[in-house]
């Protein structure tokens, strides 16, 4: 008999009821974003940071990617709370019997969630990554979608290996733009939430959230 794995009841669903645990983590990662933060700006309440190269330790490498995946479990946790009506944790399902989800956790974490991962995008050349990505995708998409009659059209007039060469340039050139004109807006935000108060904040009501959550079964609201 093969093995039947099913993501949503198999991984989803277990997922969404650590909820209160994962609050729990994302208060660590605001702490060390917040601390970190002070640190590069050289104050807690300084707002902007010099225009620098910035060198990127293995250190923080490990943390970069370690928020990356916790923003994106805290996510799919929220998210499984909300629709699978899952409690956030052990002690509020025992406090709370038959009252399913709770709202303001689930939508606290898929918020919170999304910060976690929108801020080391203010540390890491993301928008060049994933700009190439999408252009190099759309470019080859555009090249295999071209009918065979219009191919032909073109080897009357010039090499087609060239011609595909140059669209594949334009093609590129244009959605990399776009792409990083969008993601501007995205690394506008992880500028904003990467202001240390800010990030002490969401650490603190995550910690409250959590120790809540996990011990007393209830919520803040």
């Amino acid at each position: 008999m093969i093995f039947a794995w099913d993501f949503t009841e198999d991984f989803i669903r277990p997922l969404s009821k650590w909820g209160g645990f994962f609050f729990l983590v994302l208060g660590i990662m605001w702490i060390i974003y917040a601390l970190y933060e002070t640190k590069r700006r050289g104050s807690f309440k300084k707002r902007k940071t010099e225009s620098w190269e910035f060198d990127v330790t293995k250190f923080l490498k490990g943390l970069t990617y370690i928020g990356i995946l916790v923003g994106i479990f805290s996510i799919m946790s929220g998210m499984g709370e909300l629709i699978l009506d899952e409690p956030p944790s052990v002690a509020y399902a025992v406090a709370n019997p038959g009252a399913g989800r709770n709202l303001f956790s689930a939508i606290l974490l898929i918020v919170f969630g999304l910060f976690t991962l929108l801020k080391p995008l203010n540390d890491l050349p993301i928008a060049s990554i994933v700009g190439l990505i999408v252009a190099s995708t759309a470019s080859i998409i555009v090249c295999l979608l071209i009918p065979d009659v219009l191919v032909q059209h073109i080897e009357i007039h010039f090499d087609p290996k060239w011609f595909f060469i140059i669209l594949f340039i334009v093609i590129l050139a244009i959605v990399a733009i776009l792409v990083k004109f969008y993601i501007a807006g995205i690394m506008r935000i992880s500028k904003i939430i990467s202001w240390p108060p800010f990030a002490f904040v969401v650490a603190v009501v995550c910690l409250i959230q959590g120790f809540l959550l996990l011990v007393l079964g209830i919520s803040i609201i």
